[in-house]
């Protein structure tokens, strides 16, 4: 094997290399690798409170939790009790709509 030979396959490995590279960033940014589905934790709504403030509701397993989030700190605000499955099924209101019932009904109990 002469130089030219192994300069050729030393620039065939870097390209493939490269190549394999540039597919995984491609496959990242366009979002081909989202696995989800069967998550644990699930955001059901957010609501913004100011620049960088939000309360959110979360659904953990057999929780759900109402987090104040700002820049600095997630807060457990409050935690609620599981939805009922057969009752998810039958709810017809968006997410938000209740979220924000479930945020009033908090905010009034205080």
């Amino acid at each position: 094997m002469n130089e030219a030979d192994t300069l050729r396959l030393v620039i065939s490995l870097i390209f493939i290399v490269m190549l394999i590279l540039a597919g995984a960033w491609l496959t990242r940014r366009a979002g081909w690798l989202r696995t989800g589905g069967n998550q644990s934790i699930r955001v059901v709504g957010s609501q913004s409170l100011g620049a960088k403030a939000y309360v959110a509701l979360v659904e953990v397993e057999d929780a759900r939790l109402v987090l104040g989030i700002t820049s600095n700190q997630i807060s457990l605000l409050h935690t609620l009790p599981p939805i009922d499955p057969s009752a998810r099924s039958m709810q017809t209101d968006p997410p938000a709509n209740g979220f924000s019932a479930t945020l009033g009904k908090i905010m009034k109990g205080r």
